[in-house]
């Protein structure tokens, strides 16, 4: 197996310093991206896109509690046992989060944005613009368990 490093290109600044699970979208947060890593013209254009994906690392999830298997989602036994992969957990095998949000204002290297779900100090890994020519084709589905999971999420 090869392994590979990456490093973030920042970090996200936020009121919200603790992986609660539910009510993100009352979180404002800013996106402080590191100048070593890219030029303030890299976000050129970013502003005239609604909503952005940002790729993060779960870094404060412990490194020894990281599922591989399956488990009941949340812990909740009323919800089936699934695989990590079948669901969107911090605690998966790379600890990578994946956030579709709100673009509220992009300013040089500072990106405001509403709905991350990554609190106060999360790295970023990458940025990019929410494009439908990129959204799931086809029909889509998903398990009853999925749906209510996210009942209070947003």
């Amino acid at each position: 197996m090869s392994t590979y490093t990456v490093e973030p290109i920042g970090f996200v600044r936020s009121s919200r310093d603790a992986a609660i699970d539910d009510d993100w979208d009352a979180v404002t947060a800013v996106i402080e991206l590191d100048a070593s890593q890219v030029q303030p013209d890299a976000t050129q254009g970013l502003d005239t896109f609604s909503h952005i994906e940002v790729v993060f690392l779960f870094d404060q999830v412990d490194p020894g509690k990281v599922c591989r298997d399956s488990r009941h989602p949340r812990g909740n036994s009323a919800w089936p046992r699934v695989g990590i992969l079948a669901q969107r957990a911090k605690d998966r095998p790379n600890r990578i989060g994946l956030t579709t949000c709100r673009v509220l204002r992009v300013d040089g290297l500072r990106i405001e944005v509403s709905g991350l779900d990554a609190i106060d100090g999360t790295p970023v890994l990458d940025i990019k613009p929410l494009m439908d020519g990129f959204a799931a084709r086809g029909e889509r589905r998903e398990p009853a368990w999925a749906t209510e999971l996210m009942a209070d999420y947003w």
